[in-house]
């Protein structure tokens, strides 16, 4: 991990050696007491952690704030509902890209039992986000969401300004590329709307909805990409907007 996270709070409290980051901190980075790391507190501040204490069974650590991140980039992601494996890595690699939301939604060729998941009843999609947000030297973390359809959540934001698009393999006419530059054109910083397909893709109700809530739908080439994969790729065409 780049960036050791605690939630607030947990600065003030002996971080037991059996903690993953009281290891890493021991045995990755090397550190001993006296000895500074890189550390934020989520939602909140970077700065640096010293251990000031270590016995048998903790660390006690003091914390110095350096500076708060900046926001989250506008970016929002409505993704169809994905397998457990496929939305573990969906969480941590956005996280690392950096969005502002992620909704996993149900659609027309979604599997409704993936959000009975213990990814999602036992807190790990939360597990996921914190190990993306340190590998990306943050402490913000995305609002996420897993239960709502499509169509509540197209109805939720009919009012939210900004560009809408849809990446689609089939019908798509225009590149993402594109679709993103033409965005930018007007505000680079301008809050985008991504929706992407659940791994079967969209079915033709939802591209009906999509289309209906002002979507264009997109491309990112002729090869058929996973799930994860496009979610990347797209992120990083739309980083580079503007």
């Amino acid at each position: 991990m780049n960036l050791v996270l605690f939630e607030p709070g947990e600065l003030d409290q002996p971080l037991p050696r059996t903690d993953t980051r009281a290891r890493h901190v021991l045995e990755v980075l090397r550190r001993q007491a006296g000895q500074s790391f890189d550390a934020g507190v989520v939602d909140g501040d970077i700065g640096t952690a010293t251990i000031i204490a270590q016995s048998d069974d903790a660390l006690r650590l003091s914390f110095a704030a350096v500076r708060t991140p900046a926001p989250l980039p506008a970016i929002t992601l409505l993704i169809g509902m994905a397998r457990p494996q496929t939305a573990r890595d969906l969480l941590r690699d956005a996280a690392t890209m950096g969005v502002r939301a992620m909704h996993f939604v149900a659609t027309e060729r979604s599997d409704r039992s993936y959000a009975q998941s213990s990814l999602w009843t036992s807190g790990e999609w939360r597990r996921q986000l914190l190990i993306g947000a340190a590998q990306a030297f943050d402490t913000r973390l995305p609002e996420v969401t897993w239960s709502s359809t499509l169509g509540e959540e197209l109805s939720n934001r009919t009012a939210q300004p900004g560009a809408r698009v849809a990446l689609d393999n089939y019908e798509a006419s225009t590149r993402l590329v594109i679709a993103a530059s033409s965005a930018a054109s007007t505000d680079p910083a301008a809050h985008v709307t991504l929706a992407i397909g659940p791994e079967r893709g969209w079915g033709p109700k939802d591209r009906v909805q999509l289309r209906d809530h002002g979507y264009t739908l997109a491309h990112l080439g002729s090869r058929v990409l996973r799930v994860e994969s496009a979610c990347i790729a797209a992120l990083a065409i739309l980083g580079a907007r503007g």
